[in-house]
Parts: structure tokens; C-alpha cells; sequence
């Protein structure tokens, strides 16, 4: 029992630079996410076309490949042009790695959000003399994010699981905390199963917040 509990502590011990990522991560995904889902859908065709590609790209590669990418491929593309460019810790890489990956994501549910505001909402803004931007920043972009929330918690959750594959990148981290451990003593079973334990710390109390959030607001939608 007590070679169980060690496994668990050692994964924990990488808890907290995972949270940290997690969160700095979906944070950007959302503002970046927002950019691109208002530039899909833009009335000129080549932005749309920019970011479409933009969001295929990334939607369509594993991020453990987006990692490897941007820690080392970046890097060596940079000192060919001259750069002497390296991460000073994978961190701030698992960060911008994390963040640009959601962002892909985000936009498509930030899209879904704005298509699923009523039109009138708009019609109603522009007749009381707003311009558009502002009838979406005031009036459609906050009741596009209240349709999304439940959405947003969601990917936090995935992208909380999705951070293992940055132990490719030497962070250190939950899986990685385990890989090393698993590494010095051999005891592959307790570490894993201790690493599944962490997530599930996490995950599980995540989705049962999420699902509170969904009954509410369909709670809130049937009052209406």
C-alpha cells in the first residue's frame, strides 16, 4: 500500500506546474480563439480563408507534434536566419504550445457561440445606433459566451489530460514526474496508476462543475 501512495505523491508533485499550464493555456486559447472565430467569419474572403487554413492546420496534428515543433524545430529554424534563439524553459513552450493548440478549438466553439446568438440581437443593436463593433462586443460576444461556457469547461478537462504528451519536451510535469520515478525504481505499476489517479482528482470534479453549469443554464433557458 505504502508503494501506491508514494506513486500518488510523486505524480502531485508535478500537479501544480500542470494546473499552471492548464490555466495560462486556455486563457490564451480564448483570446486568441475569439480572434479567430470573429476572422472566420468576416466578410472578406481571404481572412477567412487565413484562418480557416489556421485552424485545419492545427486541428488536424497531434499537439505532441506541435510540441516537438516548436521547442526544437523552432529553434534551429531561428539560428538559420541568424537567430540564436533557444527556450530558456519548456514551460513558457508548453504555455505558447497549449495555448496556440485550444485557441483552434476554441474558435470553433467561440463561432458555434455567435452563430447561435439570435440575429435580431444584432438588428436590434444597429437600430439603436450602435456600429457593429460595438453591437458584438456589448450585446453578442457576452451572450455568445454564456451559450459556450459549459463548452470552455470542456476543453479545459481535455486540455488538462492533453498536457502528458509535453513530457516529450523534457517538462516536468505529472507523467513525467512519474516517467522519472518509474525510470530510478522500476515500479511501473504504482507510478502509473498513481499518475491516473491525479488526473482523475482533477477531471472528475471538473465534469461534475461543468455538468452543474449545463442544468443551470437549461434550467435558465425553460424560465424564460
Amino acid at each position: 500500500m505504502e508503494i501506491y501512495l508514494k506513486g500518488i505523491a510523486i505524480a502531485y508533485s508535478g500537479a501544480l506546474v500542470t494546473l499552471q499550464i492548464t490555466i495560462f493555456a486556455v486563457i490564451m486559447g480564448v483570446i486568441v480563439g475569439l480572434f479567430v472565430a470573429l476572422g472566420k467569419m468576416s466578410s472578406i474572403k481571404l481572412i477567412r480563408i487565413i484562418f480557416s487554413v489556421y485552424v485545419e492546420l492545427l486541428r488536424g496534428t497531434p499537439m505532441v507534434v506541435q510540441a516537438l515543433i516548436i521547442y526544437y524545430g523552432l529553434p534551429m529554424l531561428l539560428q538559420d536566419f541568424g537567430f540564436n534563439f533557444r527556450w530558456e524553459s519548456p514551460v513558457f513552450a508548453s504555455i505558447l504550445v497549449c495555448g496556440i493548440n485550444s485557441s483552434a478549438y476554441v474558435a470553433e466553439i467561440i463561432r458555434g457561440g455567435l452563430q447561435a446568438v439570435d440575429k435580431g440581437q444584432m438588428e436590434a443593436a444597429r437600430s439603436l445606433g450602435m456600429k457593429h463593433s460595438q453591437a458584438m462586443r456589448f450585446i453578442i460576444i457576452p451572450q455568445a459566451f454564456r451559450i459556450i461556457l459549459p463548452a470552455l469547461g470542456n476543453e479545459f478537462i481535455t486540455l488538462l489530460k492533453e498536457t502528458a504528451v509535453l513530457s516529450v519536451i523534457t517538462l516536468t510535469e505529472v507523467t513525467r514526474k512519474s516517467m522519472l520515478w518509474v525510470a530510478a525504481t522500476f515500479e511501473a505499476w504504482p507510478a502509473y496508476l498513481g499518475t491516473a489517479f491525479v488526473y482523475l482528482s482533477f477531471t472528475i470534479p471538473l465534469s461534475r462543475l461543468v455538468a452543474v453549469m449545463e442544468r443551470r443554464m437549461a434550467q435558465s433557458d425553460r424560465s424564460k
